[in-house]
């Protein structure tokens, strides 16, 4: 069966074998299988109560007893139905690998590996008789299974040949009688049966006293703690989730890459347009530039002829204003068009060194970068010499 949930329902199909389900799933889908009965051995088993950590050895050991194959060959799993302070009983189950390898060979060769190996009457068990003590009979493969849950908890199972009600009426009493044997209370709370086998329902009336509810598939059946999933199964499908998470994550960086790919080529095509918008834009303005330019030139040029700041006059008149006392004295001026030197002396290099600084500060000379030449040089009788250089800035 495959269940498939759409919108909020499920839907349930049938098929007739697993290699015909395995061409209808896919490696992305979650199979849990579920194990015919005769393909499994089912236990209960009375333990006493330890660690539930230790449960695992011992109920590994009872297995070992009851299977001719050593520990390697067999994968057990177990559930716990009920637990006092000096005793447990649980359900144990066991699976030869090889057969599980042949059951479930048209899945694995696809690799389709399930997430989880259990029992399809645990699935029953736990879908329709959740609590108390109940008794269920299903068609199975090419026989009729008989099996016992206690709390949802499969305990007791039998598989019969052909589904008669004569045959049902004679075994009936034995399997109650031997599941008495182990412990088992077979005052069903619960008989359900089949809808397939509704004929057998006056039969199970007749031996138990009690109506049969009739049980349809389950959709889906109820999840299980039983899980017989072989470790080699678990490393190749933990593998397979690794490749397909890889693979994944390559397809996002690919997707991620043509997309900066994508947009840097629109940006690039971007800051083309611009820079030939920009480029036609400066073609068109080039003749503009060139005359403000040409002009511009002109205008320095003409600048010392014209402007009253370069006239020889008020440039003079500012530097007189810029001496900082009578104690220094121009000895020489000369004005060239943009260039002006001035020689002189002073009492002391301090002087000196106050009359540059005032012709830095003086703003009617701002036109001119004004520096000393170099050091004064200090005269016999003391005076300092000095020559300052202005030049346009």
């Amino acid at each position: 069966m495959r269940f498939a949930q759409h919108s909020g329902a499920w839907e349930v199909r049938g098929v007739a074998n697993l290699e015909e389900a395995a061409g209808i799933l896919t490696t992305d889908d979650d199979v849990v299988l579920g194990l015919p009965i005769t393909a499994v051995l089912a236990q209960r088993l009375r333990l006493p109560t330890v660690e539930p950590d230790e449960f695992g050895e011992m109920v590994r050991l009872q297995i070992e007893k009851s299977l001719p194959y050593s520990p390697e060959e067999v994968t057990a799993d177990f559930d716990l139905i009920e637990k006092t302070e000096q005793e447990s009983i649980i359900s144990a189950v066991a699976v030869h690998n090889e057969k599980l390898s042949e059951i479930a060979g048209p899945l694995v060769s696809r690799g389709i590996i399930p997430s989880q190996v259990t029992v399809y009457g645990a699935q029953r068990s736990a879908t329709h008789a959740p609590s108390g003590t109940a008794l269920l009979i299903y068609p199975e493969t090419e026989s009729t299974v008989c099996a016992i849950s206690e709390e949802g908890k499969l305990s007791f199972t039998r598989s019969l040949n052909g589904a008669d009600a004569a045959q049902l009426q004679r075994d009936l009493p034995q399997l109650a009688l031997t599941a008495e044997l182990q412990g088992i209370d077979t005052n069903f709370s619960t008989v359900l049966l089949d809808e397939s086998l509704f004929p057998l329902r006056e039969t199970l009336q007749d031996v138990f006293a009690t109506p049969a509810d009739l049980v349809s598939v389950e959709a889906p059946p109820a999840p299980v703690r039983l899980n017989l999933l072989p470790a080699s199964w678990r490393q190749r499908r933990h593998q397979i989730a690794s490749q397909r998470e890889w693979r994944k994550r390559l397809l996002w960086a690919a997707a991620a890459y043509a997309a900066i790919l994508v947009l840097f080529i629109a940006y690039l095509g971007v800051l083309r347009f611009r820079v030939s918008r920009a480029e036609k834009r400066v073609a068109r303005d080039e003749p503009k530039i060139a005359f403000i330019k040409k002009t511009e030139a002109a205008w320095k040029e003409l600048a010392p002829a014209i402007d009253p700041h370069y006239y020889p006059v008020e440039v003079l008149l500012h530097v007189f204003e810029s001496l900082p006392s009578a104690d220094v004295r121009i000895t020489q001026f000369s004005q060239s068009a943009r260039e002006i030197s001035i020689d002189g002396e002073a009492n002391s290099a301090a002087l000196a060194y106050q009359f540059a600084d005032k012709l830095k500060k003086n703003g009617g000379l701002q036109m001119f970068r004004f520096d000393l030449t170099s050091a004064p040089r200090i005269l016999p009788n003391e005076h300092a010499q000095f020559r300052v250089e202005g030049k346009p800035r």
